[in-house]
């Protein structure tokens, strides 16, 4: 899950997940490293920023159900650069008084962050390891802005897929679950190739190839970071079929079927 974000002496920098993201929703905060990688991925599988817009998609859904749910706090673990449509500016449309812990482990998108939130009430960036619980949860500005004791939505969108096996993802979400109050959410979302195994085999190894490992997994696997939760309808499913509104914008059928998307209720 270790992103280089500076200069290595025996190569040079791989693309950041955070700068690569960015790229795939419009953004500036991205450089020819990022880019250059952000383009051969879609050269192999065209269908990769639009799995990044769905991801945005199933995010302002989830964060807008914790928020109508009552829930005031928010902690966004690897959330890459928080600019396009981020979480304070889509909870805060159902509740004004809503609070903001993002937490990133690459230093580059951590400082674009803290530059973006300059002055917004309400909202710290920090960086930090998802597979660092107690440092996350521990940090003085994650402790100074949010109550543990009440309820939180934790935000895991796109990140337990760069958790290996042996580093135990499901130990790690049980964690942030005994830290937080009743109440408190759990939101993920998470790469598989289930759905599209040949596009999603690429993705995997261009990824690991130019940036860090991934690790795809299965709708058991998934469903399984949810142990202690209640699993909220319509269960772990694909990103565009979680609670889908109106509004959204069809996916074609291979970006559909290409991350998983759940959330589920601390009771």
């Amino acid at each position: 899950m270790e992103h280089t974000t500076e200069a290595d002496p025996a190569g040079p920098r791989r693309a950041r997940v955070s700068g690569v993201y960015d790229y795939y929703l419009g953004g500036d905060l991205n450089d020819e490293v990022d880019r250059e990688f952000a383009r051969r991925m879609m050269s192999s599988v065209p269908e990769a920023p639009e799995v990044a817009r769905l991801n945005r998609a199933f995010l302002a859904r989830a964060v807008r159900h914790c928020a109508r749910a009552g829930v005031r706090q928010f902690l966004d673990i690897g959330s890459a650069i928080p600019r396009t449509g981020p979480v304070h500016e889509i909870a805060r449309q159902v509740t004004p008084d809503a609070r903001v812990a993002y937490v990133d482990i690459e230093e580059e998108a951590v400082a674009h962050g803290r530059a973006l939130l300059a002055g917004v009430p309400g909202v710290t960036m920090t960086h930090g390891d998802l597979r660092r619980p107690d440092e996350v949860l521990g940090h003085p500005e994650v402790r100074a802005l949010l109550d543990l004791t009440e309820p939180v939505a934790l935000l895991m969108l796109g990140v337990l897929h760069y958790v290996a096996d042996a580093d135990g993802p499901g130990a790690l979400v049980a964690a942030y679950r005994e830290a937080v109050g009743p109440g408190s959410h759990l939101v993920v979302s998470h790469g598989t190739d289930d759905g599209a195994p040949r596009q999603v085999r690429s993705m995997v190894d261009l990824t690991t190839a130019g940036q860090t490992d991934a690790y795809m997994r299965t709708r058991a696997e998934v469903t399984a970071f949810f142990a202690g939760f209640t699993l909220l309808d319509p269960g772990v499913v694909f990103l565009p079929r979680w609670r889908p509104e109106p509004t959204d914008t069809p996916a074609s059928p291979r970006a559909a079927v290409m991350a998983y998307a759940g959330v589920g209720r601390l009771d």
